[in-house]
């Protein structure tokens, strides 16, 4: 069903009224003081017991298509923490199946973090994927990438057990020649790449406009553990490019959501979202 062009102001309206209604109700997040000067990627850190938790109300996706009505995930709990050096974010939320496995119609669990770049002192991003003129720093974690750097990469047959492959391209043309028959790798997808981390470091202006950055600074871990998922996002404070945010102690500053879950066939657009939650850094 094609939707009129003269609807799509109307729906961008219903959307920015929910961000406006839900951010007047969402609590400061409070990011504490952390003595540990890592990365803060330990979920069970004891410290994590002094940041105060946050409930994020999650909104049904409505606005771009595909349109996700009713999401699986309805809150995640938040807490956020410092160590002068690295801010992390810890996220929970109850999950009845780890989907951890990306093939054809299956689809994986995923969580991303979202923060202004250029802080709040001029206009406040659409929280929805920035707008232009508005960038947006968004640190995505995969279930998929978590399994793979946990128990390495899959092979075919652990994806596809009933596939038969008698050779690779590879295995008789140069690589060169080889190169348009091995799908998003040869385009150099950087979904495709072998990963050291599992939080993918992009930055948006919009929709449409999400963009995997250069250089990767953020990082992450998640487990999954009778039926939730407890998701730590780390990032450096002071990342020097132009597509990160410069956090400071004592700053002030906004953070939003998103979720996706896998058994409930939520991709791309098919996802849940929050939005803006106001963060405050400890001194």
């Amino acid at each position: 069903m094609k939707i009129a062009r003269k609807t799509l102001p109307f729906l961008a309206g219903a959307a920015l009224a929910l961000w406006a209604a839900a951010a007047g109700a969402q609590t400061t997040l409070d990011a504490v003081r952390f003595r540990y000067m890592g990365p803060i990627l330990d979920a069970s850190l004891p410290e994590w017991k002094k940041a105060r938790p946050v409930t994020v109300q999650m909104l049904p996706q409505m606005v771009a298509t595909p349109r996700q009505s009713s999401p699986a995930v309805k809150e995640l709990k938040v807490r956020a923490a410092h160590n002068g050096h690295w801010i992390g974010i810890l996220i929970e939320w109850s999950d009845a199946t780890r989907d951890d496995r990306i093939v054809l119609d299956r689809f994986g669990d995923m969580v991303a973090v979202e923060f202004p770049i250029g802080g709040i002192k001029d206009a406040t991003p659409n929280p929805m994927m920035g707008n232009p003129g508005g960038r947006v720093n968004i640190l995505q974690w995969r279930a998929a990438f978590q399994r793979d750097i946990d128990a390495g990469e899959p092979q075919l047959k652990d994806l596809y057990p009933n596939a038969s492959v008698d050779l690779y391209p590879d295995q008789v043309l140069r690589a060169t020649d080889a190169r348009p028959y091995t799908g998003a790798l040869g385009m150099d997808n950087p979904v495709s790449r072998a990963k050291a981390s599992p939080v993918l470091d992009q930055m948006a202006e919009g929709f449409g406009t999400m963009t995997v950055k250069p250089e990767q600074h953020a990082d992450g871990k998640g487990v999954w553990a009778n039926g939730k998922w407890r998701v730590v996002i780390t990032a450096p404070m002071a990342a020097q490019d132009p597509g990160s945010p410069h956090f400071m102690a004592g700053d002030r500053t906004l953070a939003a959501f998103a979720v996706w879950d896998g058994a409930s066939r939520e991709v791309g657009s098919r996802k849940a979202w929050s939005s803006w939650v106001p963060l405050r850094l400890a001194r």
